[in-house]
């Protein structure tokens, strides 16, 4: 590749033949090339020197100079030379040299042996294929969030992998829709994900299970969301079988819903049969929860929703004939709502909500009359108008208690400090437990963390805060593990006390930040 006959003008030639043909840029084939005639000048002249190369960006011409650093004392002859005799290398600018300079002395053009062209040619090779590399990375991380289309090239262990023109990419087993065949040969639309950067090269991955490529099919088939009238809310799939999705329009003239599914369906069955017959409900947005809730649960009628936006969680009341089609087969219904709007939701018959309402109220009675000793009349009429905790009894005024019929303010303040007594009994209680659990004040002052937290985790042998940082948000919440192909639930530490996973993170979050500062 070179050699000491190589017209300069050809070597020029060359690296704009390869910077075409790979699309990299000129100034790396160049820099490439002085890297490798520099490889074989070292070996030429010895490693021991320091020699740098430099190839004319116009003519073409080669210089090879040697670099030696202007010392006083020499310790190393191949790197370093006296003041002296640098002025006699360098006789026209010999007035201004001074120690710490640099000089340059020029060496002999190199005829290349067969082992240093050899040896050029790998660095040459080298550098072209990493830049080739990062050049097709930077291509395609622009790609990311977009759909892409190839042709399945091979299947390997039942991952496929697609030819997509100047690279490849992969969408493994579970990204795949379930039961969909796909062969070599084929055709194949896909979301891009994630396109990682890794030493050998980079790596594209595909998926036609994520939510975003239900999306991203809209977003090609409907001119109104290409443009921006109609906005995507949210997507929930469970591939292969059924999705919905939220839409919505700011022009109050556009049907959201009407534009996605199209003149008799032709928009919304061309993403169908994309997708394998993939049923999708499509579903207006509205920043009514209640309603988008009951859109979202369809077909099933709802009597009543209740919301609890601190845990973000609803409870949806219904009637029994209504129960099946909310929960849907396999609860896929109520599984897709629940992703679609990101509230965890609960389904009850009317009959169930009854008997647990009057559940939770002998309950919270019981809790009153045991804990401030009151008789069962006193307790029932506290939670009936309200009051349905010892915390809250401590927090209020005596004028609002003796607001209720048959309580005057002395039995109401009576009623307070009661309260705000057994909290601090109970709280000692537990500042005793705790400290026969073993757990440490670093986690105990966490903030965030409640006492009945903190019994919960000394229970389970988390007793420090660094125990508690290496922590997921599944563990303290709950989730879901595969085990042998099989979805398998995960109890929780702290599910009891329904912790967002936003919260659960923000507190694993700031436990680390405590612990690795």
């Amino acid at each position: 590749m070179l050699n000491r006959g190589l017209d300069k003008q050809e070597l020029l030639r060359i690296v704009d033949a390869v910077a075409n043909e790979k699309s990299i840029d000129k100034e790396l084939v160049i820099g490439s090339m002085e890297s490798a005639i520099q490889k074989a000048a070292l070996t030429k002249f010895g490693n021991d020197n320091n020699i740098e190369v430099i190839i004319d960006r116009e003519s073409g011409d080669i210089k090879i100079q040697k670099v030696l650093d202007i010392v006083e004392k020499v310790e190393d002859s191949a790197r370093e030379i006296t003041l002296n005799d640098a002025k006699k290398i360098d006789t026209k600018a010999a007035d201004e040299l001074k120690i710490g300079d640099k000089i340059f002395e020029e060496l002999p053009q190199i005829d290349f042996g067969r082992i240093a062209a050899q040896s050029a040619k790998q660095v040459i090779s080298s550098r072209v294929r990493e830049a080739e590399k990062n050049r097709q990375y930077e291509d395609f991380i622009d790609k990311q969030g977009q759909i892409l289309s190839g042709i399945i090239k091979r299947l390997e262990y039942g991952n496929i992998i697609v030819d997509l023109g100047k690279a490849e990419g992969v969408i493994k087993k579970d990204e795949l829709i379930p039961r969909e065949i796909l062969k070599t040969g084929d055709r194949v639309k896909a979301y891009c994900y994630e396109v990682k950067k890794e030493l050998k090269g980079h790596q594209i991955f595909l998926s036609r299970a994520h939510p975003q490529f239900l999306a991203r099919l809209f977003f090609q088939e409907v001119p109104e969301i290409y443009e921006g009238t109609i906005e995507i809310k949210s997507v929930a799939r469970d591939p292969g079988s059924r999705a919905k999705i939220c839409v919505f329009s700011q022009d109050s003239s556009i049907d959201p819903v009407g534009a996605c599914v199209g003149m008799r369906g032709s928009r919304v069955q061309t993403i169908v049969n994309e997708l394998h017959g993939e049923k999708i409900d499509i579903i207006k947005w509205t920043e009514d929860l209640p309603t988008l809730i009951s859109e979202s649960l369809s077909p099933a009628e709802i009597q009543k929703v209740l919301i609890d936006q601190e845990n973000k969680r609803i409870d949806i009341i219904l009637t029994e004939e209504n129960l099946s089609k909310a929960i849907g087969r396999r609860g896929q219904n109520v599984r897709l709502a629940s992703k679609l709007t990101n509230f965890e939701i609960d389904i009850l018959t009317d009959k169930e909500d009854s008997e647990r309402r009057q559940a939770e109220f002998k309950d919270r009675t019981e809790t009153l009359i045991k804990n401030l000793e009151v008789d069962e009349t006193l307790g029932q009429l506290l939670v009936s108008e309200g009051f349905t905790s010892i915390e809250e009894i401590a927090q209020t005024t005596p004028e609002n208690i003796s607001k209720i019929d048959a309580i005057d303010e002395e039995t109401a303040q009576e009623l307070i400090n009661r309260s705000k007594e057994n909290l601090i009994k109970e709280k000692e209680a537990v500042a005793q437990k705790l400290k026969e659990l073993g757990v440490e004040e670093s986690l105990i002052n966490l903030k965030g963390m409640t006492q009945g937290m903190l019994v919960i985790l000394g229970q389970k042998n988390i007793k420090k805060l660094q125990d508690f940082a290496d922590l997921s948000s599944d563990e303290l919440i709950g989730g879901f593990d595969e085990i042998k192909g099989k979805k398998i639930r995960i109890e929780g530490y702290l599910e009891e006390f329904s912790l967002s996973r936003k919260e659960a993170d923000e507190l694993i979050m700031a436990a680390r930040e405590i612990v690795y500062k």
